[in-house]
């Protein structure tokens, strides 16, 4: 299976206020459709390591390909219009626009990228709706859903353009235990129905034992990882 995910030597450091080292030397890579969780503590550099591997920072030192493209060299452009047909991200905070409704929200990547919505994208987007559980809801403000309605849009708006990977940073966060459940079995789901890669930073083990693979950070650095 193709690697989706290629980090080849990869550091990165910050030089103010004080010059710091926050990766040192990852290299790692991830099959596509693979489901996968990176753990670390609270400044272990495992939020900083999804940034860099996402395309939303750039390594100081290092190679990152996503989907056979090497990424740190390539201009924002480019950049945006690889993340935008490539990626979908998921965070803790659902990032909505208020005066949307949820199927609005949901759609936005696609409009963006396409300038108009179709009746397919329509369609599609009203699958997804359907295939997340927010159907009932999805014409509602996106402020007057719950806490797990809104995720569960956040994630339907990451699927709208079929992306090859779902990068995820502590997407259940905000949400109590039983919904973040019902969250990562809504993962898992997608993983298998669309051979989406998954790549979650969670600091919750529990969370983590759920992924079929956990890479493990600490001071910046690879310390285990755990294919099962």
């Amino acid at each position: 299976m193709a690697d989706v995910i290629d980090l080849q030597g990869v550091e990165k450091s910050y030089p103010k206020p004080l010059p710091t080292k926050v990766l040192h030397g990852i290299d790692l890579r991830f099959p596509q459709g693979s489901f996968n969780s990176i753990i670390g503590s609270s400044g272990s550099g495992k939020s900083t390591l999804l940034n860099v591997m996402s395309t939303l920072d750039r390594p100081t030192k290092g190679k990152v390909f996503i989907d056979g493209k090497r990424t740190d060299t390539m201009r924002k452009n480019a950049l945006a219009e690889l993340r935008n047909e490539t990626i979908g991200f998921v965070f803790q905070f659902h990032y909505l626009l208020p005066e949307f409704t949820a199927i609005e929200n949901v759609l936005l990547p696609y409009q963006i990228r396409h300038g108009r919505v179709t009746d397919e994208a329509r369609a599609r987007a009203d699958e997804l709706c359907e295939l997340i559980g927010i159907s009932k809801v999805k014409d509602n403000p996106s402020m007057k859903m719950s806490g797990g309605q809104q995720q569960r849009t956040a994630i339907a708006r990451a699927l709208i353009n079929n992306p090859k990977i779902i990068f995820a940073d502590e997407p259940t966060g905000n949400l109590d235990s039983e919904t973040s459940k019902t969250i990562y079995r809504l993962f898992r789901q997608i993983n298998e129905r669309f051979d989406t890669t998954f790549v979650i930073v969670t600091h919750d083990r529990r969370i983590a034992e759920e992924t079929d693979r956990i890479v493990e950070i600490k001071d910046g650095r690879i310390e285990t990882d755990i294919r099962r």
